[in-house]
């Protein structure tokens, strides 16, 4: 669930703006190492903690989302319309898929507990297209 972050004013960072680009540049769901690599040659004094630091604000203010699937890394997405995942047990690919009825889930879990929901998580495990072809191709 996204945390929403109040009466916090945070100073405009070209860094943070360059990390909101990439993110929404990609269909991939990138580690912070992945976004460190592609911006340490235009920002030769960044740290890989400045860019995580980065991740935390933009996930605060709803901007990206923090995906945690069991991986030893956290992946993070700027896609923050209703969605659900696809991960690859093979090679650990990330792929959005947006199912019918995504609201009648939630309303459907309120409807039968005394639980108010605000969001709910489904991610589905197997294998991708990519690593199926290439287990064949074996």
């Amino acid at each position: 669930m996204q945390k929403k972050v109040e009466n916090v004013t945070y100073k405009q960072s070209r860094q943070r703006v360059r990390i909101l680009e990439l993110l929404r540049s990609t269909t991939e769901h990138p580690t912070a190492d992945w976004l460190y690599a592609r911006l340490k040659k235009e920002f030769p004094r960044l740290s890989l903690g400045t860019v995580y630091r980065n991740l935390t604000i933009l996930n605060d203010q709803g901007l990206i989302k923090k995906i945690h699937y069991g991986s030893t890394f956290d992946r993070f997405e700027a896609n923050i319309t209703p969605h659900h995942h696809l991960i690859c047990e093979e090679c650990g690919a990330i792929i959005d898929f947006i199912m019918p009825n995504y609201d009648e889930i939630i309303a459907s879990a309120g409807k039968l507990t005394d639980f108010t929901v605000r969001s709910h998580k489904i991610e589905f495990f197997g294998i991708c297209a990519n690593c199926k072809e290439k287990s064949i191709a074996q």
